[in-house]
């Protein structure tokens, strides 16, 4: 059993007597991550430049920081009551200032999306990995302390021990520990107890002998990372429609982090709850030419068999596709059962009728007290609200463990000794993530910029596009927004080039753009130009065509077909207007932690934002500002920033700027 400890800074100790002052300090991403157990280790090193402290970890989750006097009204009391008492990282929160001392280097394999991007410290020792190459990358690193945030709980009397959020590396990592155990080398394993983190099963639970420290004091119970659910836009849902029409009944789903994300878990709620309302929608939106893809490889019925979720984050809209009864295909880690199911017979019920159909799967005809052991047995990490993390603590013990959390390894990759078994369970798999530019000859840009700044990182969808090609009947489906605006000026996210890329031309498959669906997989260069300027803002399509055309990868007199002419916003809130105002597509649909004067309000900022990003532009906003009057209307946003009663002339400013703002979002 482990030695326990009340307080870090004598757990710290301990390690430090074990391990000596050069410290490799391997954490997982996420919320996995005892953060008061890493601010010792992070304030003993800043105190003492003998001991040399490497930590290596991804997604080191820091507090929402205010960009403007404005941001920060709204922001403050707003953080203080979603964030609660989550405690900050400190290295993570000195990394991004750049103030990181010079005995400490924090590697990070995947960063916070766009946290870091100012940060010198972190983009230069950013490690670019696959999720599945992490742990080989940690042992070769010299790890000698593994840190981990656990669950815990007494049953019979006896400790157990899970992982919670964060089975992922960790898992991979177990097996691989004691080899690399020498008299010259020790690696400590150190876990930190956690009241709100909930016991998950599966892979996730671990013998609490595998720890060589435990810390276990409720005053290190700290409110886990929640972030508020984002807003979704016209585009998020446009996008979700055109993708939940992919996803095959009976089929498999993986789904990445995000706005879109979130919105086609709302559309495939839609499309199984109100068919009708959805097929409506997606007929508004418009799919041209993709009839046959839609047939061929999804569906727009509701799920009558349902769904496998295979997925790398469990986001807390998964939970809602347990619930509506669409996340409820069940695999099992048999393959005898596995080779019977893939048969059609008997279905997916497993009863007294299984036996007698096991014979045509090769099993038998007298089963082995190992075939027999293994019939009667019979998602990586997590991040979401608060109110999330309570679902699953509150989940009855037989529904926890349809929730099996399993380590990367498994769920991003094929290969294995049980890659059969993976196959049969991922039938019809449909994978489906976000990108953030792509081009015009299919190659997707993920995680960076062609300047080299690092945005996220590569995660694991350079193996679930891999795997889509790998897998029969399996597609990879990016989403990707046609523009983006920053600084009042919109550019196209569909390009003819770009000096990066996440995922290679040549793994191109399906894309989806809030205007359609580009099938991409095993076309030409010149069939895939066209597919994709389908699917492009009309705003830049010709721009674009102009630029294959000069390339010779288009034919010189080809033209767009008029069809595809009117992609523009205002046909997408044409089509999905009047689903609205039936209360279809809200920009909450899953709820929200903020006030209706703070959505408001950050409507209102955003507004401004888009509105000030030059000098000429500052001062235009301004001046439009000083007409703009308060009224009634106003009064409980004004207030909720501290602009009801103005102080000074910059205070009286600030007023309008919000009015302006207020005014321009509620059109």
């Amino acid at each position: 059993m482990p030695e326990v400890f009340d307080d870090v800074g004598h757990c710290v100790d301990a390690v430090l007597k074990r391990v000596g002052t050069r410290v490799v300090l391997a954490m997982p991403l996420g919320i996995g991550k005892p953060n008061p157990l890493a601010n010792e280790f992070y304030r003993r090193a800043r105190l003492d430049p003998a001991i040399d402290l490497t930590i290596v970890t991804a997604l080191s989750l820091l507090k929402p920081a205010a960009r403007s006097p404005l941001e920060g009204r709204l922001l403050t009391p707003l953080i203080e009551r979603v964030f609660g008492s989550y405690v900050e990282p400190d290295y993570a929160r000195a990394m991004h200032d750049d103030a990181l001392p010079g005995n400490v280097r924090v590697i990070e394999f995947f960063l916070a999306p766009g946290a870091f991007l100012g940060s010198r410290q972190a983009q230069r020792h950013y490690l670019s990995a696959n999720y599945t190459h992490v742990a080989r990358a940690v042992l070769a690193r010299g790890v000698n302390v593994i840190a981990h945030l656990v669950a815990r709980r007494t049953v019979n009397g006896e400790m157990q021990l899970s992982f919670g959020s964060n089975p992922d590396v960790t898992v991979d990592l177990l097996p691989l520990i004691e080899s690399e155990r020498t008299p010259e080398r020790d690696i400590v394993m150190v876990g930190e107890t956690h009241a709100q983190m909930p016991f998950m099963t599966g892979r996730a639970l671990v013998a609490p002998g595998r720890f060589d420290f435990l810390i276990d004091s409720a005053r290190y119970d700290y409110d886990l990372f929640g972030p508020p659910n984002p807003p979704l836009g016209t585009v998020d849902h446009a996008i979700g429609v055109y993708a939940s029409a992919l996803v095959r009944d009976g089929g498999t789903l993986q789904v990445g982090i995000g706005e879109m994300g979130d919105s086609l878990v709302y559309a495939l709620l839609l499309r199984h709850q109100q068919n009708a309302a959805w097929r409506s929608a997606l007929a508004a939106l418009g799919a041209p030419n993709a009839a046959a893809l839609l047939a061929a490889t999804g569906g727009e019925a509701p799920f009558a068999s349902g769904l496998y979720a295979c997925t790398e984050m469990f986001v807390d809209q998964l939970l809602e596709l347990h619930r509506a009864g669409i996340l409820r295909r069940r695999v099992y880690d048999s393959l005898l059962i596995e080779r019977l199911l893939s048969s059609g017979s008997p279905g997916e019920r497993l009863d007294e009728g299984t036996l007698g159909a096991l014979a045509a799967t090769g099993a038998g005809p007298v089963l082995s007290g190992a075939e027999f052991a293994e019939l009667k047995a019979h998602g990586v990490f997590f991040l979401g609200p608060r109110g999330f993390y309570a679902a699953l603590r509150e989940l009855p013990e037989a529904e926890r463990a349809l929730f099996g959390m399993r380590g990367v390894a498994f769920v991003n990759q094929l290969y294995g000794a049980d890659q059969e078994l993976r196959i049969l369970q991922r039938r019809a798999a449909r994978f489906i993530n976000t990108t953030m530019m792509v081009t015009l000859l299919g190659a997707a840009v993920s995680d960076q910029l062609e300047t080299g700044e690092v945005v996220s990182g590569v995660g694991g969808q350079y193996n679930f596009v891999a795997m889509a090609h790998a897998l029969p009947d399996a597609r990879s489906i990016l989403c990707v927004r046609a523009t983006r605006t920053r600084g009042g000026r919109t550019t196209s996210n569909l390009l003819w080039s770009y000096g990066h890329a996440t995922i290679p031309r040549h793994l191109r498959d399906i894309v989806v753009t809030e205007y359609g669906i580009a099938d991409i997989r095993g076309r030409t260069d010149e069939e895939t130009i066209a597919a994709l300027l389908n699917v492009a803002d009309s705003r830049f399509q010709e721009e674009l065509l102009s630029r294959a055309r000069a390339a010779g990868k288009i034919r010189a007199d080809y033209r767009i077909p008029e069809a595809f002419r009117n992609n523009f916003p205002g046909r997408l809130e044409l089509a999905l207007g009047s689903h609205r105002r039936q209360g279809y597509f809200s920009e909450y649909p899953f709820g929200t932690d903020l006030t209706g004067d703070e959505i408001a309000l950050a409507r209102a900022l955003k507004y401004l934002e888009r509105r000030t990003g030059s000098a000429l532009a500052r001062l235009g906003t301004a001046a439009a500002a000083l007409g703009a009057r308060p009224a009634e209307r106003h009064a409980s946003a004004l207030k909720r920033m501290e602009l009801d009663t103005p102080r000074d002339f910059r205070e009286r400013l600030l007023r309008r700027l919000v009015v302006l703002g207020l005014d321009a979002g509620a059109v």
